[in-house]
């Protein structure tokens, strides 16, 4: 598996009649609508980590942002990350939690030299390593468990980014204040895709060995007193897939940086531009079909080309349908790209597209809908929640059918008023309903939650 695929298939960046189900959109904006502002103390958060970085992942993003708000709400946050280590913004803390780093580039799966070990934790993360399963969730927990540990009092709640790791089980007791979990969605849906992609017995056998860290997360997520998650449908399958009863879980959108992604007129749109942020080797990407699409629609708009934000598979079946379609010159991939130079290819593009065959929130369809810049999406996951409806804020189609992407990317590039309707309503329904503020209001309402569960058990414990 690829350094690219290490990072992707880290928990990204979760019923029962009362869970509210993918077919209702509505659920999510609900949720976003009801935050308006905070109240109570300042709070001491501890936000937990284990992939941090935002040029790896949703994960990161979700941290660096989040973080950034719930500080301007007069919070103090102190996130503890391992590498790749959190881009962090101004006022907020960052505590190094060192791994081994044995993914990094340019050698990844590397074999650390003898004086690296520390502790039993560091064989542990190795020897998982070596047997072809992915350690860093419950190595990361372990850590944080002992860091945390040595630190009782200092926090009013520990918020944790989808480690679910053994090391965070215990209580308040264990990490010195209640915890809140984020599960982005379950890392089950990523298995059974990468699964379903797989071409022969293997590549199956390498896909369960490296997705073993699921077992741990499953059985971890049962017993989380708080969850929280993205969308309407991580919900669902959180309550499907884990097990988490549907009470303990609280939908809270994430956001878009707006000011950040937003129109500007003077970035001149270059005409046939489609942008898509995706990897190459990562099945639920869907990046498969819209390059299969992408050689449809140039058999009638020959100025039809795609700019790819993210790494370049050599080979896979993404490599190949590039090849076997001759679309070499038609495809651009771009990485490790500033976050201006990232806005402007967003904002250069006619269209922006994506062509997931599932996503649990998605932040690439809210921030290019932020920028003004029409989408084309499918209705994978959690993605209607986040485009919304068909014809108004976007066109969608559904999962895993290049024909359909073919059709609506001609139709976009044919019309130039529907392109600049969508590219509105867009901007608006994503200030509406999903900015990092909003975010950081309902999350420090949960802490708050939380923190009140806590003591009233402590209380009758006392009793």
């Amino acid at each position: 598996m690829t350094a690219e695929a290490v990072q992707a298939a880290a928990p990204r960046p979760a019923g029962g009649s009362s869970a509210a189900a993918p077919s209702d959109p509505g659920s999510l904006e609900r949720a976003a609508i009801t935050t308006s502002q905070d109240h109570g103390r300042p709070l001491r958060i501890a936000m937990l980590t284990y992939k941090g970085n935002p040029f790896c992942g949703g994960q990161g993003v979700y941290v660096r942002h989040l973080s950034r708000e719930l500080a301007r709400l007069g919070h103090s946050v102190e996130v503890i990350g391992a590498q790749p280590y959190p881009v962090l913004d101004e006022g907020v803390r960052l505590t190094e939690l060192a791994s081994l780093d044995l993914y990094r580039q340019p050698d990844p799966f590397r074999t650390p030299k003898r004086g690296e070990y520390r502790d039993w934790i560091d064989a542990l993360e190795v020897g998982t390593m070596w047997t072809g399963g992915f350690p860093e969730p419950l190595t990361f927990s372990l850590r944080a468990r002992r860091h945390l540990a040595a630190r009782a009092g200092q926090f009013d709640v520990v918020h944790d980014n989808q480690t679910l790791g053994y090391g965070l089980l215990g209580g308040p007791g264990a990490l010195g204040a209640p915890l809140v979990t984020t599960i982005h969605h379950p890392i089950t849906v990523d298995r059974r895709l990468d699964l379903a992609a797989a071409t022969d017995w293997k590549r199956r056998a390498s896909v369960r060995r490296w997705y073993g860290f699921t077992r741990m997360q499953k059985r971890v997520a049962r017993r989380l007193p708080s969850v929280l998650t993205v969308s309407g449908s991580s919900r669902q399958e959180i309550v499907d897939d884990l097990g988490v009863r549907p009470e303990r879980i609280h939908v809270v959108p994430i956001g878009a940086d707006t000011d950040l992604f937003s129109p500007d007129a003077s970035v001149p749109e270059v005409p046939g531009r489609i942008v898509t942020t995706s990897s190459a080797d990562v099945p639920l990407k869907g990046l498969v079909h819209l390059v299969e699409a992408l050689a449809k629609v140039r058999t009638e708009n020959p100025d039809a080309h795609l700019v790819v934000v993210g790494k370049r598979a050599d080979d896979g079946p993404v490599a190949a349908a590039i090849e076997r379609l001759g679309l070499a010159g038609a495809i651009e991939f771009v990485k490790g790209i500033s976050d201006p130079e990232l806005v402007d290819l967003v904002r250069s593009a006619q269209i922006a597209c994506v062509p997931s065959l599932y996503e649990g929130f998605s932040l690439p369809a809210a921030e290019a809908m932020a920028t003004g810049t029409p989408l084309l999406a499918t209705t994978g996951g959690a993605i209607p929640e986040v485009a919304g409806p068909d014809g108004e804020t976007c066109l969608a189609v559904p999962p895993g059918d290049a024909g359909a992407l073919a059709d609506g990317l001609l139709r976009l590039l044919g019309d130039p008023e529907l392109r600049r309707r969508l590219g509105t309503a867009g901007r608006e329904r994503v200030l509406a309903r999903f900015t990092w503020r909003q975010a950081a209001l309902g999350t420090a309402e949960r802490y708050r939650e939380a923190i009140a569960l806590q003591g009233s058990r402590s209380a009758a414990a006392r009793r």
